[in-house]
Order: C-alpha cells, then structure tokens, then sequence
C-alpha cells in the first residue's frame, strides 16, 4: 500500500514565498517508479491540477496558473516530491494534495492518480 504523507503548509504573506512537500512510503514500492502530481482544493472549488512530474523527473508539467512562479522537483533518495510556490497571490489559498501514478507521465487528470496524500493546508494572507 502506498502512503503519501504532505508537509510544509502553513501561513503566508501575498508575494511570499513557500514549499511543500510529500514523502512517499509503502513496503515494495520504488517511489522512483512513480509519476507524482501536486493538485489543491480550495474552499467551495473543485479539485483543480497544479503540477506533475514524470517519474523520470523530466518535463514537470504546470497548471497556466502557477506557471512561472512553481517549481515541482523530486528527490528520490528521499523518497520525496517537493513543490516550490514563490510569488503567492490570494488565489492559491486552498488545501494542495500530492498523489502518485506509477509509471506516470505527468498527467494532469486527477483521476489518472489511484494514490493520494491527506493533504496540507496553505493560506496566503492580503
């Protein structure tokens, strides 16, 4: 069973800067062989795509939204994916999920994703 544990939300000026991450876990998985996404839900909203990356770690994919201002990268001898959100407006407050796909391509359809993290809540403040 893989497990996907976020970290790093908090609170945050607008223009403020912040990363977030998610550690994969799970006996018989190689997080190497996982295409890894970042997507956040905010309040009222539907689930919407922010970024991925392939489980090679090549061509990150990016919502038009946080184009230029996330970075997606990945570690894998720490088994972690990370999101780096630099120039944070209002509008990126909302709880922002990882979620894996083995052998994914850096999709950017949620339900490509059959593993999911609990979640962790980022606000950015006026």
């Amino acid at each position: 069973q893989v497990q996907l544990v976020e970290s790093g939300g908090g609170l945050v000026q607008a223009g403020g800067s912040l990363r977030v991450s998610c550690t994969m876990s799970g006996r018989g998985h190689d997080f190497s062989d996982y295409g890894m996404g970042w997507f956040r839900q905010a309040q009222g909203k539907e689930r919407e795509f922010v970024a991925a990356i392939t489980w090679s770690g090549d061509r990150p994919n990016y919502a038009d939204s946080v184009k230029g201002r996330f970075v997606i990268s990945r570690d894998n001898a720490k088994n972690t994916v990370y999101l780096q959100m630099n120039t944070l407006v209002v509008e990126d407050t909302a709880v922002y999920y990882c979620a894996a796909h083995v052998w994914g391509m850096g999709s950017s359809r949620g339900g490509d994703y059959p593993y999911w993290g609990q979640g962790t809540q980022v606000t950015v403040s006026s």
